[in-house]
């Protein structure tokens, strides 16, 4: 399986920043790690070897991603506005520097916070996504924010925002995304989020699939069996 690694100067993010790219062939999925997960995450917790087969034949090519959640949501000691604005310069590193390199518009795949990471930027930038897979996620991003509210802290809760979309330039390419998941364990604690954000999807006329998990299903051997689930409808 081709494996490639990269490092390099992120203008967005004014710092060296680090991917993993398996594959040379497919279609791409930009996969987003857990809470202030690292870039590596998924191959080391086994995501990718669950999807190997496809990479290997050039059905699937995964871009890992690292993130900055330690320097935005996670970020305790920073005030809440500076948490969204370096929020926001990862965003834009998305957009400007990695969706710009890849062959077509990707999928979008999360576990747990990397969940919320997918469907935020898969609802945000729906005409540059072709659709998401959020696992176990947890989507009402008040909860890092100390109670601190602004534009940018409703603009970047899908709870919240998605209540209040009515323009019809977001809603067409999101309605067309495919495959729209959004996927936990019936225990989850995080359960309630995964039902309102599917349910205001659907109140937008966006046919999300909502699939609720026996049990808890929040670690990584349920979420090898859920990407590998979901992921067959795009190879």
């Amino acid at each position: 399986m081709q494996r490639d690694y990269a490092s390099g100067y992120s203008p967005a993010l004014g710092r060296d920043i680090e991917h993993l790219h398996f594959g040379s062939a497919g279609a791409p999925l930009l996969a987003f790690p857990t809470s202030q997960g690292r870039f590596y995450q998924w191959e080391d917790f086994g995501l990718i070897a669950a999807l190997e087969d496809w990479i290997e034949s050039g059905r699937l090519q995964v871009w890992c991603l690292d993130s900055v959640d330690a320097e935005s949501w996670y970020a305790r000691e920073r005030p809440p506005r500076e948490r969204l604005e370096r929020h926001l310069q990862y965003e834009r590193y998305l957009l400007d520097e990695v969706l710009p390199a890849l062959p077509d518009p990707p999928v979008a795949a999360g576990t747990s916070f990397g969940a919320m990471h997918a469907l935020l930027l898969a609802t945000r930038h729906p005409s540059r996504l072709r659709g998401f897979i959020a696992l176990s996620g947890a989507y009402d991003t008040a909860r890092w924010l100390d109670g601190y509210s602004d534009e940018d802290a409703y603009l970047l809760n899908p709870l919240a925002y998605l209540s209040g979309l009515n323009d019809e330039t977001y809603l067409d390419p999101l309605r067309a995304q495919k495959p729209k998941v959004v996927a936990t364990g019936e225990d989850d604690p995080n359960v309630a989020d995964s039902i309102k954000v599917g349910r205001l999807l659907r109140q937008k006329s966006i046919d999300v699939q909502l699939d609720l998990w026996p049990g808890w299903s929040h670690d990584w051997p349920y979420w090898k069996e859920m990407m590998r689930r979901y992921t067959a409808a795009i190879v």
